[in-house]
């Protein structure tokens, strides 16, 4: 990440201090849950556009912060482009195997 890009985005959440509180809560709505799991199928991350979501503009930002402020993904910019991508080793790391099994029950919710 640049200087220019880590000055942009300032509120992530250290990974130390990721919870399990914070992260159940930031995923009991099912548009973040579904954010998730698109991001989990990509390997580069995606941009805040991209995503398969039916809420409006507004929505789709407060949902971002709170999945960033829950220490799930990590934004950051590329140009002029805000992309995010999951942060599974910290997320691991700090509850290990939670995601997974949010993932696949993400996975079922969606019928996939």
């Amino acid at each position: 990440m640049t200087e220019q890009t880590a000055a942009r985005i300032t509120d992530h959440l250290a990974a130390e201090d990721i919870t399990l509180q914070g992260v159940l809560e930031a995923l009991t709505d099912p548009v973040r849950r579904s954010i998730v799991r698109q991001l989990a199928d990509v390997e580069d991350g995606m941009a805040c556009g991209t995503f398969d979501i039916n809420v409006t503009r507004s929505t789709s930002t407060h949902h971002f912060k709170v999945l960033r402020r829950a220490g799930i993904l990590r934004q950051e910019y590329v140009g002029t482009v805000k992309t995010n991508c999951l942060r599974r080793a910290d997320l691991d790391r700090a509850l290990p195997g939670l995601l997974d099994a949010i993932l696949a029950a993400a996975r079922r919710e969606a019928g996939q």
